[in-house]
């Protein structure tokens, strides 16, 4: 059976992940889960008290995409030229957000004239400048102002690169007023954020931010930061975030739109990863895939995440067996030359696992794909699907 995408070549859909394993494939092998992306997305169409857009950065793999589009996403957050032409080529009636403070020169230009786009982020008064120069009609623009939030609550801050403290931003504020566009403000907590109460505090400085200003913005922007379920990280129930922010926002002064920008709450549970043993060196093996490849997250500081594994043997019958991971701490090497290709932590696998087994890696779909490089001519980009 084969499943369409909205573009490109069609993809093999399995009925099980056993049978892909089957096929002792020799590459990994990216395999997609089409109901768990329905499940990622209703969750926030459903309960989110505003638009959710896919933060295109956390996978912008087309195979991806389209399974987001199917789910229902249709607002996305781009962070580049390239993103939003990725993004309109592939469905036209999308609706693209700019959300980068900080962009090329020509890009909001670009995105402005040629691709409709409206909404884009600022925190300083050179890149206000640029974009109000660039687009050349404020009055269609809706310009969010981004705040520099404390860190608390996410394994990867943000606030140290973009974003600036609430009295820079009400002037930033009141300068989009006076240029004749529609002020809005936006923050982000972080990522992986595992406190529901970091955006109550966000929404808060946002709160305090348009008091100093003086105005009343048009729209509030929350970022993204909504974790995923990796295991060694204690994750909130997603409502006890979307019951968290609704409370928080009633403390406005009055109803605003409102937006987030979910990436890896999207797209993390809708892929496994499935990888073969290469090399067994008493107890280090060697995979086909590392951190050049798609285990580049978990090399980031202060990331203590791990991918839930299962372990898989095909018998001397052509059966494949999945394998209990109770048994040894294994170290784990990539397939390339270089000696920091390894991932971080041990993995607990079979004692008797050797060349040949299969190691599934699950919820891998966020910060995988995005970063993985052709490093010694390795490049994981084999597709399949389990389920329809």
């Amino acid at each position: 059976m084969t499943v369409q995408p909205v573009h490109g070549e069609p993809i093999l859909a399995f009925a099980s992940i056993r049978d892909i394993i089957a096929q002792a494939p020799v590459e990994p092998v990216y395999v997609l889960y089409p109901e768990k992306f329905r499940i990622a997305a209703r969750r926030f169409l459903d309960s989110f008290p505003g638009d959710a857009l896919y933060a295109v950065k956390a996978n912008p793999a087309p195979q991806v995409l389209d399974l987001v589009w199917a789910a229902g996403i249709r607002h996305f957050d781009t962070a580049s030229l390239r993103e939003v032409e990725l993004i309109k080529a592939r469905f036209p009636d999308a609706h693209c957000h700019f959300m980068a403070p900080v962009r090329l020169p020509g890009a909001a230009r670009d995105a402005f004239h040629r691709f409709g786009v409206t909404d884009y982020v600022v925190d300083c008064d050179f890149e206000l400048d640029k974009l109000l120069s660039e687009t050349g009609d404020p009055k269609r623009l809706r310009i969010f102002v981004r705040i520099a939030t404390p860190l608390g609550g996410a394994v990867l801050e943000l606030s140290s690169k973009f974003g600036t403290p609430p009295q820079e931003s009400a002037r930033l504020l009141r300068r989009v007023v006076d240029a004749g566009a529609r002020p809005a403000l936006t923050f982000h907590v972080g990522s992986q954020c595992l406190s529901p109460f970091s955006y109550a505090q966000a929404i808060e400085m946002a709160r305090r931010t348009a008091t100093l200003a003086g105005i009343r913005i048009e729209a509030l922007d929350i970022g993204g930061g909504f974790p995923g379920p990796y295991s060694n990280n204690d994750v909130p129930p997603y409502h006890w975030y979307f019951d968290t922010i609704r409370e928080a926002l009633a403390t406005l002064p009055q109803p605003i739109p409102v937006l987030c920008e979910p990436g890896r709450a999207l797209t993390a549970e809708g892929v496994s990863l499935i990888t073969q043993v290469i090399l067994r060196k008493g107890e280090t093996i060697y995979i086909n895939d590392g951190t050049y490849g798609s285990f580049d997250e978990l090399t980031l500081p202060g990331w203590s995440a791990d991918y839930p594994v299962r372990v898989f043997s095909i018998d001397t019958a052509g059966r494949v067996r999945e394998r209990d991971t109770q048994g040894t701490a294994f170290r784990v090497y990539g397939p390339t030359c270089d000696t920091l290709d390894v991932l971080p932590r041990p993995i607990t696998l079979p004692q008797t696992i050797k060349a040949g087994d299969f190691i599934v890696f699950d919820n891998i779909g966020a910060y995988s794909v995005a970063v993985r490089t052709s490093f010694n001519g390795f490049f994981p980009d084999h597709w399949a699907i389990v389920g329809n």
